[in-house]
């Protein structure tokens, strides 16, 4: 098969697409074909080697949609032909990848492979940040930081279907346009320098409920004085080191929390997958996809998913 695989920590150069070995379905294992790959901004951070050390040589990659090849000894729930997609199944940046039978979902005919491969960690990540750590609620106004990225789009579908009040922002009017098609109440650009006070504006000067970051190393300290009595901020991203006063939290006892989905539990997945699955289902959520790029350039995909103006997900192409 062919891989994108990197031997060293460096920048997208450093990602050689060539031959690798082509993998055996295990015990309770599901060997698939992949037609879609997600990128993910993380996967850029395991390449700079910010992560820490992985094994190398390594494949990037943690979702993607396709059709099963086959499958290993106790798998019954899938069969050779089926149209699937897959979450936290490591390697996905090959023509064909394994994955474990309880974090592979059928893919629904009404659904690209693109956007099979837009749902693990989007959706996922946006669920956990919204429901989990979050503790979202109907009726309360959330404010979603990069809401026309991957995760911003899906968070704003799922808080609008869980009947929030959706604030979002981006930096380009298709972002913000982008926002509103998928369900925002409102949409504020954040280049705008008085987008703050017309957020504050929007709650009567109550401020949001909850917040989900995608930048926090930037916005972190407005976001403290943008929230309501009791407020949380949901830390789904963040490129650097940022300078907070405590204090700000104490007047409203408001809370910072921080998200990663790899401390989602196998049964928080199947909970999770089932409602996106139903919402999926229903039309309430729809990934939207941004860029297409052929899999032998997932280098110019590094590039671009770390650029500003993000509209959807990037998908590779096989």
């Amino acid at each position: 098969m062919k891989a994108i695989r990197f031997y060293d920590y460096g920048g997208p150069e450093v990602l050689k697409y060539e031959d690798a070995p082509d993998p055996t379905p295990g015990p309770g294992q599901v060997l698939i074909r992949t037609r879609a790959i997600g990128v993910n901004p993380f996967e850029t951070y395991i390449r700079a080697g910010i992560y820490g050390p992985v094994p190398l040589p390594n494949i990037l990659g943690v979702d993607a949609a396709g059709m099963v090849e086959s499958v290993g000894e106790g798998v019954t729930e899938f069969t050779p032909g089926q149209r699937v997609y897959v979450i936290g199944a490591p390697g996905t940046y090959a023509e064909l990848v394994l994955a474990d039978h309880a974090k592979t979902f059928p893919l629904l005919e009404t659904l690209t492979f693109s956007q099979g491969a837009a749902i693990g960690v989007p959706y996922g990540t946006a669920h956990r940040a919204l429901f989990h750590r979050g503790k979202a609620q109907a009726g309360e106004t959330v404010l979603i930081h990069g809401a026309s990225g991957g995760v911003g789009t899906a968070a704003v579908q799922l808080a609008r279907a869980a009947g929030l009040t959706v604030f979002g922002t981006a930096g380009t009017e298709k972002g913000l346009a982008m926002i509103r098609d998928e369900g925002a109440h409102q949409a504020f650009n954040h280049k705008d320098p008085d987008y703050l006070d017309k957020i504050k504006a929007e709650t009567d000067g109550k401020g949001v409920d909850l917040i989900l970051e995608m930048l926090a190393n930037v916005n972190l300290p407005h976001d403290l004085e943008l929230l309501a009595k009791y407020g949380r901020v949901a830390v789904v991203g963040s490129r650097g080191g940022v300078e907070i006063n405590p204090r700000s939290t104490m007047p409203k006892e408001t809370d910072i929390r921080g998200v990663t989905l790899m401390n989602a539990t196998t049964d928080d997945l199947r909970a999770m997958h089932a409602e996106i699955g139903e919402g999926l289902k229903n039309g309430g959520l729809n990934p939207i996809i941004g860029q297409e790029i052929p899999l032998a350039e997932a280098a110019r995909a590094h590039e671009a998913v770390m650029q500003d103006g993000a509209h959807g997900k990037i998908a590779l192409i096989p």
